[in-house]
């Protein structure tokens, strides 16, 4: 097999990652995926919020 025959397709980290899950039915992750997603943009948005002082106070 020369090296014409082998597809060269540059994909992104996530479009990679979302065929991973498609091909190989790994649809356990997705619950996963975007429980983390959703812990990053809180953190985010908080750290530009007046209400950071209070969330420590709490925990």
């Amino acid at each position: 097999m020369s090296n014409s025959q082998i597809p060269n397709e540059n994909k992104g980290l996530l479009a990679e990652f979302i065929d991973f899950i498609v091909h190989n039915k790994a649809w356990w992750m997705t619950p996963i995926i975007l429980v983390l997603i959703l812990m990053v943009g809180f953190i985010i948005f908080l750290d530009s919020s007046p209400i950071l002082p209070f969330i420590y106070t709490v925990i």
